[in-house]
């Protein structure tokens, strides 16, 4: 009996062995199929965020700019003369606001400038300041934080604000806002 318990043992020993010696090297299947397909699957991220969303972000940002052919003729000087940017900026000071859905919680501390093409719309924004603030509350406060808190929704903030300004004082003709102070809390 001593011996067929051996001969077990050695064929057991051999058995383990022979497991390692399989499982060695590239798993040949990973590699013919798996990067491929991985590769395949970055392109087409890559070709739908490029031309799908990036197509959406840049109509919404066109849909702002009005489409009349006078209106885009009066906004071709601003651009033209790109030097001018920044000659005319009145500032608002420290605007308090309470975001949309918050119960009055969370707050947006801001400072903002608005650069006009000229002295007499710098003037205008002067005299009308109560105007220009109540626009500015309104639109801010119509936010809601995650839309305030996302630093690429900016842009579109400051669209919202000029449109409105745009109702408010159609006379005033703004180049763009510099946000100098933006604090959430």
């Amino acid at each position: 009996m001593e011996q067929t318990k051996e001969e077990i043992k050695e064929t057991k020993v051999d058995e383990t062995a022979v497991q390692p010696k399989e499982k060695k090297g590239l798993n040949l299947k990973i590699l013919l199929f798996g990067i491929p397909i991985f590769i395949v699957q970055l392109i087409a991220v890559y070709f739908i965020t490029a031309n799908f969303l990036l197509n959406r972000v840049q109509m919404n940002h066109s849909a702002a700019e009005p489409a009349s052919s006078e209106t885009k003729k009066e906004a071709a000087p601003p651009q033209a003369n790109s030097k001018e940017l920044g000659k005319f900026v009145y500032m608002v000071e420290e605007i308090l606001v309470n975001p949309a859905k918050t119960d009055g919680k969370r707050y947006l501390l801001s400072s903002l400038g608005f650069d006009v093409p000229s002295e007499k719309d710098n003037q205008e924004l002067k005299a009308k300041e109560v105007l220009l603030k109540d626009a500015v509350i309104s639109v801010m406060s119509s936010k809601e934080m995650s839309q305030l808190g996302n630093i690429s929704y900016r842009d579109t903030l400051r669209t919202e604000i000029i449109k409105r300004l745009a109702q408010v004082m159609p006379s005033v003709k703004i180049n763009t806002i510099y946000f100098s102070k933006y604090i959430l809390q």
